[in-house]
Formats: structure tokens, sequence, C-alpha cells
């Protein structure tokens, strides 16, 4: 469940730091009782960076599917790019 707080809670910037890095996902901040500003710990961060490029190419590659309807069998394909790039 998410965590809401109001921005007052950001005067104590450890608490926020160890909250952030303890859920492990972003903390919304509240000002004057509406959604203000996310905050979150770089981890996290970069967890959702990594998650958002492989459905990026997730969706790309179902583009291309229906584009071309062309399907590789991924074992010949990962030997294929050892091969190739591991000798």
């Amino acid at each position: 469940m998410p965590q809401i707080r109001p921005i007052t809670d950001l005067r104590n910037t450890n608490e926020i730091s160890e909250a952030c890095h303890s859920v492990k996902e972003p903390i919304f901040i509240t000002k004057n009782g509406y959604g203000d500003m996310v905050v979150m710990s770089i981890e996290t961060y970069e967890q959702i960076v990594e998650n958002q490029r492989i459905d990026d190419a997730i969706a790309e590659a179902e583009v291309e599917y229906q584009a071309q309807g062309v399907l590789f069998d991924a074992a010949d394909t990962l030997a294929r790019l050892r091969r190739k790039h591991l000798g």
C-alpha cells in the first residue's frame, strides 16, 4: 500500500530517507491535502526505469511481430549470439 505523507514530514530528512529505503516504493507527498510530489530511493527509481525499459522492449517486439509475423527460436538465437560475441 502506498505511503502518503504531508510535506511537513520532509523536515525530517533522515526519517524520510529511512522510509524510502525500507518500503522500496515511492512515497507520495501532499501539500494542503493534494498530491504534490513523489520521493523514492535511488534503488527504487533505478528499478522503475529498468522495468520501463523492459516493458518498452517487449512492446517494440510485439509491434515488430505483428508487422512481420516472424518468430525466432530462443535457444538457436542465444547460441548464435554466444558464438558471435563470445567466440
